[in-house]
C-alpha cells in the first residue's frame, strides 16, 4: 500500500510542476504580427528562461517611454554570439517584436539590429533576418 500512495503523491508532484512550464511558454499574450521599435537601451539581463532588453523609445509625441522587450534565455543567445558587450546601455538598437495584446509598452523580441549593423534572431529560432529592417 506504501507504494501506491508514493506513487500517487509522484504523480501530483510531476503534474504540479509540468502545468507551470507548459503554462509558461504560450505567447498568448502577444499579437501575431511584428512591429518595429526603435530605442536607446537602458538594461540587458541576458538570463534563464528568458533574457530582457529595456529600451527608451519616443513616442509619437516625443516624450520617452520604457519598453520591456523578451526573448530567449541566455544560452540560445550565447549559441547564436550575443554577449554581454554585443548590446549595452546607451546603444540605439532597432527591433522587429509582437506586442503585448494589451498595449501596454513590451513585446516578444524576434530580431534586433544592434549598433554595429549586424541582426540577430533573439526568440531562438535562429530564422534568416529580415531583409527590410
Amino acid at each position: 500500500m506504501r507504494f501506491k500512495s508514493g506513487l500517487g503523491l509522484a504523480a501530483i508532484c510531476a503534474v504540479a510542476f509540468a502545468l507551470p512550464a507548459w503554462a509558461h511558454h504560450s505567447h498568448g499574450n502577444y499579437v501575431d504580427r511584428f512591429m518595429d521599435v526603435e530605442g536607446v537601451v537602458k538594461e540587458v539581463h541576458l538570463v534563464v528562461p528568458h533574457s530582457w532588453v529595456y529600451l527608451e523609445v519616443k513616442n509619437a509625441t516625443g516624450e520617452p517611454q520604457m519598453w520591456a522587450l523578451e526573448a530567449t534565455g541566455r544560452s540560445a543567445l550565447q549559441r547564436i554570439g550575443v554577449t554581454p558587450d554585443y548590446v549595452k546601455p546607451g546603444d540605439t538598437v532597432k527591433a522587429r517584436c509582437n506586442r503585448l495584446r494589451d498595449g501596454s509598452n513590451g513585446c516578444l523580441l524576434g530580431f534586433l539590429k544592434a549598433k554595429d549593423g549586424t541582426v540577430k534572431d533573439w526568440d531562438g529560432g535562429n530564422g534568416p533576418a529580415p531583409t527590410d529592417f
